[in-house]
């Protein structure tokens, strides 16, 4: 009995090494990312990434999200520091989750589906926490430097979250019988993200695709 209890725990314990390295990877790709973007372009720069497997459509659009989603911004600065703090508390919460379903057994494709959403939580709270306060302000024509002798553009908490990027997949005027929209410009998939987004996103996705028979208990 007690050499089968001591191998439980060792696929616990090997399960929790994955979701960490997990959480370390999307990590590192995502800050590392932003702070290339953050200090070599302005914002609003707009550049084909040139790589030999991407499409031709595929960019690099720098933008930075002062608030929520889609850079809604909740109730100015007292919004922001609320919703920093809101993210915060859901991380806890989350990591708190996921050592539970750790205990429990759960398998492997559930864990990996809440770590990349865990990853990509933190990884945009990085910003909102820290970049105020090493990075100056980003501006149209202007790059912003790491650790400025003035001081960062926002306090702790306060900063914006680096989006860069954009995937537009068809752009031209819809035809006249579309509904509401016809003889309008339009950008099919507009959206401007980031490398923590797409971790949530696919965690989630993961979550919504597959059910208790696509995630065995290993």
């Amino acid at each position: 009995m007690s050499h089968f209890r001591q191998k439980v725990n060792f696929k616990s314990l090997k399960k929790s090494h994955i979701l960490v390295l997990i959480v370390l990877v999307v990590l590192i790709v995502d800050q590392s990312l932003k702070i290339w973007v953050k200090t070599n372009m302005f914002i609003g720069e707009d550049s084909f990434i040139d790589w030999s497997w991407t499409p031709i459509w595929a960019r690099i659009h720098f933008i930075e999200n002062p608030g929520m989603a889609f850079g809604i911004e909740l109730w100015g600065e007292n919004g922001k520091l609320i919703l920093s703090l809101f993210r915060i508390v859901a991380v806890g919460l989350l990591i708190y989750f996921i050592r539970t379903l750790l205990k429990s057994k759960a398998s492997i494709g559930l864990l990996v589906s809440f770590s990349l959403i865990l990853a990509g939580a933190i990884g945009n709270i990085l910003d909102s926490a820290f970049y105020g306060l090493f990075f100056s302000a980003s501006y149209h024509g202007s790059i912003a430097q790491f650790l400025p002798d003035g001081g960062g553009y926002a306090g702790f908490l306060h900063g914006k979250v680096v989006d860069m990027l954009h995937f537009p997949l068809w752009k031209g005027y819809l035809p006249e019988w579309v509904p509401f929209y016809g003889g309008d410009y339009f950008t099919f998939f507009n959206p401007v993200f980031n490398f923590a987004d797409m971790a949530i996103s696919t965690g989630v996705g993961m979550l919504i695709v597959f059910n208790k028979r696509a995630f065995p208990s290993i």
